[in-house]
C-alpha cells in the first residue's frame, strides 16, 4: 500500500480539489449508480472534464436521460449498461466484460456509487432475505464487478478504482444493520485490494464517504429531515474526481471523507 494512503496531504487535497479544464479527457471510466444521486453527477461531472463514460444502472429509462444530458452538453458519447447488480449471474457479468473490451479495450477508472439502504432496524429483528440482498448489491456484487473488470483496468497506464463507503461503515451505529455492515466490508475490500495491487500493477484503489447529501437514499433514511439542509450531490465530487483523474497519481489505499470528521 502506498504511503501516501496515511497522510493528511491527500485528504485535503481530494477534499480541495478543483479539476483544470479536460483533466480527465481521454479516460474511460465505469461508474455505477449512474441513473441518479451522486453516481449520476459523478458521471456528468467527469463527461465535463473529457473523460468517455460508461454508464451503468438498473433502470435504461433513467440512465437515458443521464446519456441525453451528456450528449446535449458535448461531452463524449458514453456507453449506456443497464445491469441489474441484484440479480446478475456469471454469464451477465462476462457480457459486460466484453462489451467494455468491444467498445474500449481497456477502463481507466471504476467507480462504485451504486448501493441500496434496506431496512433501519435492530438485528435482532433484521429481515434475513433483506440482509442478504443488502449484503449482495452493496458488498458482493462490487466485488464481482472489480474482479471482472480487472483485466481491463490491468490495460490502463494509469487506472483508479474508487469504492463509495459511508460513515456507519467506520463507525459501527445502531439500526444500521446490513447497509453499515456492507460498507465496513467494501473499506475491507479497498484495503485488501489497494495492498495486493501495489507494486505490481498500475491500479490504485481508495474510497470515498460523501457523508449526508441530498439523494433518495438519504430521504428513505430520513424522512423528517430537510434536504434543504443537505449539499447537492454535485457538491460532493471533488474526491471522486480527484482520485479518478491523474492528480491522485501514487494516492492508494485512502479512505476519504468529504468533509472534515
Amino acid at each position: 500500500m502506498s504511503t501516501a494512503a496515511t497522510g493528511a496531504g491527500p485528504q485535503d487535497a481530494a477534499r480541495a480539489y478543483v479539476p483544470a479544464a479536460d483533466s480527465h479527457a481521454g479516460r474511460v471510466i465505469l461508474v455505477t449508480g449512474a441513473s441518479d444521486g451522486i453516481g449520476q453527477a459523478l458521471a456528468l461531472a467527469l463527461a465535463r472534464q473529457g473523460a468517455t463514460v460508461a454508464l451503468l444502472g438498473k433502470q435504461q429509462r433513467k440512465l437515458t436521460r443521464t446519456y441525453d444530458r451528456i450528449v446535449a452538453a458535448g461531452g463524449p458519447q458514453p456507453a449506456l449498461l443497464p445491469f441489474n447488480l441484484e440479480t446478475a449471474a456469471a454469464p451477465e457479468y462476462e457480457a459486460l466484460a466484453q462489451a467494455l473490451e468491444r467498445e474500449f479495450g481497456r477502463l481507466d477508472g471504476l467507480a462504485h456509487v451504486a448501493g441500496i439502504l434496506g431496512d433501519l432496524s435492530p438485528v435482532e429483528q433484521y429481515d434475513v432475505p433483506t440482509w442478504c440482498k443488502v449484503l449482495h448489491v452493496n458488498l458482493t456484487a462490487a466485488f464481482i464487478t472489480t474482479r471482472t473488470l480487472l483485466p481491463l483496468l490491468r490495460r490502463s497506464q494509469d487506472a483508479s478504482i474508487v469504492f463509495t463507503s459511508s460513515t456507519v461503515g467506520r463507525t459501527g451505529r445502531a439500526y444500521w444493520g446490513a447497509y453499515a455492515v456492507a460498507k465496513f466490508g467494501v473499506e475491507g475490500l479497498m484495503q485488501v485490494l489497494a495492498h495486493e495491487l501495489s507494486g505490481t500493477t498500475r491500479i490504485r484503489v481508495n474510497s470515498v464517504n460523501p457523508g449526508p447529501t441530498r439523494t433518495a437514499m438519504r430521504r428513505q433514511a430520513y424522512p423528517a429531515e430537510d434536504p434543504a439542509t443537505l449539499p447537492e450531490p454535485a457538491a460532493v465530487l471533488a474526491p471522486y474526481l480527484y482520485l479518478l483523474g491523474p492528480a491522485s497519481a501514487g494516492v492508494n489505499g485512502l479512505a476519504v471523507d468529504c468533509r472534515p470528521a
